[in-house]
């Protein structure tokens, strides 16, 4: 078979591939993206046989040109360099709004012209509107709702995870996990507080944040961190970087944890015994910390286990699930993850499945690994979850060779 990977020129040069068609096209996706957001609602709610009055088609065309144009320039505002909160806010929450009304415009303007086709109802102007209606009632539902949701703390997923290698004197061992605060524009020092209150009720031997603390520097949120020196463990707080802490300062969310108790699991681990049986507990860093060319960040498991008894079961901290392959090849136990949000507005989930191989709950990888994906205590950028609700998990580690009641 030839060998493609690349060409000589003339000169003796060495000239890179040409990128394939499909990258090119994600390479546009960026300015696509917001046009087909925006157009598409304005179509269907608009322009698709309603035959609205004048003023009412030029006010609804007005408003989502603004949105089309007032969604990047916010976003830009609140995210590029100026980092106005007020701008985030703005940008995001039409982000999120454009979303779902791009959703339900395009499943609602399909399938509900189809079941009144079904029947009997033919093309007509109060058919249009029916569709527009029902789409406007739809999402704005959902938009009530899911803001709701993200504001809310988060409710308590228990579940039970048996591990092979785990000693008797570790069953029952009581995991708790948050991940994804993403502190942020909105201040939420008072749902920060009220989170880590419900934590403390949970009476954790150890307590994990896997990362996406907030968005923005340390010194910017810290009121709203604050709370989480309140947490409350028998053994251990334990943290590892996500990829936002990335995108603000990682070194200055690591020293501030760091201050508040926790004990940032960069690239080490640290042991947990109980009933004479000893867990491992190691971290690494978000795979993109090495791209973020802060010296000595980067996610090094070999590192992480460094010393460890290769013999004893290991607890990893990763912030995104697709770091179980490297996890699965070294015989990870259990790994915690979060990074997906379970797709925070449906059917977003869709897409991280691009990207990662879970978007939330309990899977299985290789011989021996298990993965658990939150799917988050806070939310990223726009404030509203819709059919992916937050989380608090409880996780309580069963050995099968724990002794059987009578």
């Amino acid at each position: 078979m030839t060998d493609t990977s690349h060409t000589r020129t003339a000169e003796g040069a060495t000239q890179q591939p040409r990128p394939s068609r499909l990258h090119r096209l994600l390479r546009y996706i960026p300015l696509i993206a917001p046009v087909l957001l925006w157009v598409v609602p304005c179509g269907v709610l608009l322009y698709t046989g309603q035959h609205w009055p004048l003023p009412v088609t030029l006010i609804g065309t007005a408003l989502f040109v603004l949105g089309l144009i007032g969604m990047p320039l916010a976003m830009k505002r609140g995210l590029g360099r100026r980092q106005q909160d007020g701008a985030a806010i703005v940008g995001a929450t039409l982000l999120g709004a454009s979303w779902v009304l791009f959703t339900w415009s395009v499943l609602l303007g399909v399938l509900l012209r189809l079941a009144l086709t079904v029947a009997g109802v033919g093309e007509s102007q109060d058919r249009a509107r029916t569709v527009t209606w029902a789409v406007l009632g739809v999402a704005g539902v959902l938009l009530a709702w899911g803001y709701a949701e993200a504001r809310r703390v988060p409710r308590v997923r228990r579940l039970d995870v048996q591990l092979p290698r785990l000693g008797a004197g570790l069953d029952g061992l009581r995991v708790v996990l948050i991940t994804d605060t993403h502190y942020g524009p909105l201040g939420r020092a008072r749902w920060s507080a009220r989170v880590c209150e419900r934590v403390n009720t949970l009476e954790a031997d150890l307590v994990c944040h896997t990362g996406d603390i907030a968005d923005g520097t340390a010194e910017r949120r810290r009121a709203q961190a604050a709370p989480l020196a309140t947490v409350q463990a028998t053994r251990a707080r334990v943290y590892v970087t996500g990829n936002h802490e990335y995108y603000s300062e990682a070194q200055g969310w690591v020293d501030l944890m760091d201050k508040l108790g926790w004990e940032p699991l960069r690239n080490r681990h640290l042991l947990l015994d109980r009933g004479g049986d000893t867990l491992v507990v190691a971290g690494v860093d978000d795979v993109t910390a090495e791209s973020s060319g802060l010296a000595g960040h980067r996610a090094h498991l070999e590192g992480a286990l460094n010393g460890a008894d290769p013999d004893l079961p290991v607890l990893l901290l990763a912030h995104q699930p697709k770091f179980v392959d490297r996890a699965a090849a070294d015989g990870i136990d259990l790994q915690l993850s979060g990074h997906t949000h379970g797709g925070q507005i449906w059917p977003f989930h869709h897409l991280v499945r691009i990207d990662q191989p879970v978007v939330s709950g309990l899977s299985r990888h290789g011989t021996r690994t298990v993965l658990y994906t939150s799917r988050g205590t806070g939310f990223w950028g726009p404030p509203f979850r819709v059919f992916a609700p937050s989380e608090i998990t409880l996780l309580v580690l069963r050995s099968p060779h724990r002794p059987t009641s009578a």
